[in-house]
C-alpha cells in the first residue's frame, strides 16, 4: 500500500451567523510531491468544514493506502479515534467514513496556527476559499508552492 501524509483545514468565516462561507482544504503528500485539494462549503459551519477537509482528502485517494491524517481539529481526530461520541453533523460524518473505509488511517492532532508549514498552507487556503467563495486552482496552487519539498 502506498503510504501517503494528509494535512487538512476547515475555515467558516462568520462561523454560526447569518453569512457563513466555509471551505476546507486538503494537502496530500506522497513521496515527497504535495497536491491540494479544496471544497466550498457554503453556509456550513467550522466543525462541519473541519469534517469536510478530512473526507474531500481522503476520496481524492485513487486506492486503498496507508493514511497519516493531520488535522488541527480534536473534534475530528477524537471523534474519528473513538474517544468522542456523535451527537450533531451526523450526514457529514457518514461521508467522512465512507470516505475512510478504504483506507488504513492514523488520526493525528497538531496545533493550529503555531508555525507547521503544512499545516499553515491548508489553513490559509480554507481561509481564502472561503473569502472568495469559490475554489479557485491558483488557490491551490499556492498553497502547494507553499510547501514545496516539505
Amino acid at each position: 500500500m502506498k503510504e501517503v501524509t494528509i494535512y487538512c483545514d476547515g475555515s467558516s468565516l462568520g462561523n454560526g451567523r447569518a453569512e457563513t462561507r466555509a471551505a476546507a482544504v486538503a494537502l496530500l503528500g506522497y513521496r515527497g510531491l504535495w497536491r491540494a485539494f479544496g471544497e466550498y462549503l457554503g453556509s456550513a459551519t467550522n466543525q462541519q468544514a473541519e469534517v469536510a477537509a478530512a473526507a474531500i482528502a481522503l476520496e481524492s485517494l485513487r486506492e486503498p493506502c496507508r493514511v497519516h491524517l493531520h488535522s488541527d481539529s480534536r473534534y475530528v481526530i477524537e471523534t474519528m479515534s473513538g474517544r468522542f461520541r456523535r451527537k450533531t453533523n451526523h450526514a457529514w460524518w457518514e461521508r467522512l467514513d465512507k470516505a475512510a473505509r478504504p483506507h488504513q488511517v492514523t488520526w493525528e492532532w497538531i496545533e493550529g496556527h503555531a508555525g507547521h508549514i503544512v499545516q499553515e498552507a491548508a489553513d490559509r487556503a480554507a481561509r481564502t476559499i472561503a473569502k472568495v467563495g469559490r475554489v479557485d486552482a491558483e488557490i491551490l496552487r499556492e498553497a502547494v508552492d507553499q510547501v514545496g519539498t516539505f
